[in-house]
């Protein structure tokens, strides 16, 4: 029963910032790499960032680097993506992911939380 529920997206001007979370049950939170994965209108499956299990390793796409910053809190279970001088092009589903684990070949996948960048 893995489940993944993403909430902060929203409609937001270029150069503003958001902050994504995901919610997360029917795992132990913090023994799991968790991954934010998007997707763009129109775009395929884009791999965004990862986090290790302590929170201290810390993996982006060159995309986002330097502007969305991956954390967690494992006391909350919970994953955050920080999301800071956002463009235009970061209007996308935001998915919360877990790798895969056996029975669960393209892992386990949120609902997502849409954030689109407008003037």
């Amino acid at each position: 029963q893995v489940q993944l529920v993403e909430s902060g997206g929203g409609l937001v001007q270029p150069g503003g910032s958001l902050r994504l979370s995901c919610a997360a049950s029917g795992f132990t939170f913090s023994s799991q790499w968790l991954n934010w994965i998007r997707q763009a209108p129109g775009k395929g499956l884009e791999w965004v960032s990862s986090i290790d299990s302590t929170g201290g390793g810390t993996y982006y796409a060159d995309s986002v680097k330097g502007r969305f910053t991956i954390s967690r809190d494992n006391a909350k279970n919970t994953l955050y993506l920080q999301m800071n001088s956002l463009k235009p092009e970061d209007t996308a589903l935001y998915y919360c992911t877990r790798p895969q684990n056996i029975g669960e070949p393209f892992g386990s996948w949120g609902q997502g939380t849409q954030v689109t960048v407008s003037a």
